[in-house]
């Protein structure tokens, strides 16, 4: 049993209690023994016993019935109705109330086979198993049943009680914990190939070790940065604000070298890492050669959201101001590859750079998801 379901042990414990009061009203209780009644005393104590056993079982926050010993259901509480989704008739319904049921595995399991049955026709307690109950309505529930076989004051098998525990919450959390490690491992893989590109791409654009050296660490630590963020929002999406932040805060000194000007605008996963990296390039190669590696140099970062809900498009604008004189490359390095061609590979980005004497500006038109779509597992870690 898992940890995170405490109820099922006080629920368990409760169960056993009812029936070593059941147990205990059966032998007779201390200093007396059946012999010593009538008849007819004895029947109005075993009718009121079983009246006070049901009550007990009504009480259970879970779904109970009784059988007779050949396991026709004599019994069952409104909670076992829930389960269900029926009322069985009772002195005729056997084994199990269910309209249907399955092992853990889906596979049928026969009425006549079930953990109920098998309590009364080995006369045995059955624990440690678990079945699915499929209702009229076609759903189905999960659970856990607890069949234990009745006995009267002589030892003779006189019927079974069963408690049927709804496990759909556990079930519920162990199917996301295996999502979540299925998740896990596909960004780890995942993550691991871009660091790899990562590394190839910036050693064969570097001319020195220093020079890789930093330029790695900087993309790796933007990275780092953006997967912070996504992990705070469990991995859905970033403001368009805090991406840019993620970068250029170091360089906001207050004085309005750096203005960002946008709506609120969340950029998911699949598309935040990608375009996190070309936002990284920019304010690299801003620092280096562009705005912001003179002192009154700025820079100007605009974006828009247009579209319908079920085809968006953020368009970012990036416009660098009093640096000094620049002129397009003359060979492509891993930036350059970024912005135009894996943006485009990735996302289906379309990016517009140009290099004008008085700064850099780039236009980046990014295709985001539909309003309506639902969270996917990642895919955003993929090569660069």
């Amino acid at each position: 049993m898992s940890d995170h379901e405490p109820h099922l042990t006080l629920l368990e414990s409760e169960f056993e209690r009812v029936l070593d009061n059941y147990a205990h009203e059966a032998s007779g209780g201390q200093n007396s023994t059946s012999e010593n009644r009538s008849h007819t005393e004895e029947l109005l104590r075993e009718r009121a016993r079983d009246r006070r056993f049901r009550q007990l079982l009504d009480a259970l926050p879970a779904a109970v019935y009784t059988t007779d010993a050949a396991g026709r259901i004599t019994f069952y509480n409104e909670a076992a109705v829930e389960l269900w989704g029926c009322r069985p008739e009772l002195g005729k319904s056997e084994w199990c109330g269910s309209w249907k049921l399955f092992w853990p595995d889906g596979t049928p399991l026969p009425h006549k086979n079930c953990p109920m049955a098998v309590a009364l026709k080995e006369d045995r307690a059955v624990r440690g198993a678990e079945a699915i109950a499929e209702r009229p309505d076609g759903t189905r529930v999960p659970f856990i049943p607890y069949p234990t076989p009745l006995h009267d004051g002589s030892g003779k098998l006189v019927g079974a009680v069963n408690m049927l525990v709804d496990i759909t919450d556990r079930k519920r959390a162990e199917d996301q914990q295996a999502l979540l490690v299925r998740e896990l491992h596909h960004r780890v893989k995942n993550m691991l190939a871009t660091v790899q590109a990562v590394m190839g791409s910036t050693a064969r654009a570097s001319t020195t070790m220093e020079e890789f050296q930093q330029a790695f660490t900087g993309r790796i630590m933007a990275l780092a940065r953006t997967h912070s963020s996504l992990a705070e929002d469990q991995w859905q999406a970033i403001s368009t604000r805090n991406l840019l932040c993620n970068e250029l805060d170091p360089y906001d000194d207050g004085s309005g070298r750096v203005q960002l000007n946008g709506p609120a605008v969340d950029v998911p996963a699949t598309v935040a890492v990608p375009l996190s990296m070309a936002v990284h390039e920019l304010t690299t190669n801003a620092a280096k050669y562009g705005a912001l590696s003179v002192l009154g140099g700025s820079i100007s970062v605009s974006w828009t959201l247009a579209g319908e809900a079920d085809r968006r498009e953020l368009a970012i604008t990036w416009i660098e101001r009093d640096g000094p004189a620049i002129e397009p490359p003359t060979r492509h390095g891993f930036g350059s590859q970024l912005l135009e061609r894996v943006l485009k590979n990735q996302i289906g980005a379309r990016v517009t750079i140009l290099y004008k004497s008085e700064g850099l500006r780039a236009r980046i038109v990014v295709p985001l998801p539909s309003e309506r779509s639902p969270p996917t597992p990642l895919d955003s870690m993929g090569a660069a």
